[in-house]
């Protein structure tokens, strides 16, 4: 640990310590107290890898700020792409207004620009000032869907249940053998997606025989969201969906952009409370495309 003065007070300054039980759950008490969820599970199940990095100012023995980089390979239009995405971006409430954040983002940026295709986060209203004084950007995403009616379903699908640790590995393999199904697409990523499928989507995870596929999917009233799929063969995504609506299903909505977007209508992406920032976007990839960030994807 560094020692390190800001605004002539005193604090530790520590990164990368996922191993250390001591500041990983102060981290998670942190997480815990700024958006209702930790990451020990995640750790625990063995899934937090080397390319979740926490970067943290320390009190004592308490972690009172942190900004953590996401690692994330995506192939981008076809194309291999590393960008760095920034999450869990949080000061204890006590400690704010003190340049925390400021020197864990100066601290970041210095580390990771240059290194990378894009460093991107999504942050929440409160703070909409405060990342263009490092030169980020808001952009807007698209999303896609479409109505739909089917009067003849054909229920191809089972639930897999994430307390199974077969079905567990199942899918972790899935992830890491599948084809590219969206325009902008994790690659080799499938820590991330565990994190989101043994949490807060454990009831989401779907199997397609006939396909021999993965959906991430959820169903609200008359409206199917598909978040994801993971197939290790190209399968199209209109296929997918007539295995997976019955007759209350009116409109399917997309977490990822398909590669084909022909038979999908296109939407400006509203989310309430977040707004997109991307930093050094060298390759132009949110001027020349009405794409979305893979829901999936968001640490």
């Amino acid at each position: 640990m560094e020692n390190i003065k800001i605004n002539n007070e005193t604090f530790g300054y520590v990164s990368n310590y996922k191993n250390n039980d001591e500041l990983r759950n102060s981290l998670n008490s942190l997480t815990r107290n700024t958006y209702g969820f930790d990451f020990e599970q995640w750790y625990q199940n063995g899934y937090w890898k080397d390319r979740y990095i926490p970067y943290s100012i320390v009190d004592g023995n308490n972690i009172v700020s942190n900004i953590s980089v996401n690692v994330i390979d995506f192939f981008v239009m076809g194309e291999k792409r590393t960008y760095i995405q920034l999450g869990t971006v949080m000061t204890e409430k006590e400690y704010r207004n003190k340049g925390l954040n400021r020197f864990l983002m100066e601290k970041v940026l210095v580390e990771w620009r240059g290194r990378c295709d894009l460093i991107y986060l999504f942050a929440n209203d409160s703070v909409l000032d405060f990342y263009p004084k490092f030169g980020f950007n808001s952009v807007q995403e698209y999303q896609h869907s479409k109505e739909i009616c089917s009067e003849n379903p054909t229920f191809g699908f089972v639930k897999l249940s994430m307390s199974n640790e077969k079905n567990k590995d199942f899918l972790f393999n899935k992830v890491n053998h599948s084809v590219h199904f969206s325009q902008l697409s994790m690659n080799d990523n499938a820590s991330l997606v565990m994190f989101y499928c043994t949490s807060f989507m454990d009831q989401n995870v779907y199997y397609i025989k006939d396909f021999d596929a993965i959906v991430i999917a959820e169903f609200n009233d008359s409206v199917l969201y598909i978040n994801d799929i993971f197939c290790e063969r190209e399968v199209g995504v209109n296929d997918i969906i007539l295995s997976m609506v019955n007759k209350e299903i009116k409109k399917v909505v997309l977490g990822f952009t398909p590669k084909n977007t022909d038979s999908f209508d296109e939407t400006l992406l509203r989310q309430e409370d977040t707004t997109l920032f991307i930093l050094d976007d060298k390759w132009g990839i949110f001027d020349n495309n009405r794409i979305m960030f893979p829901i999936l994807s968001h640490a």
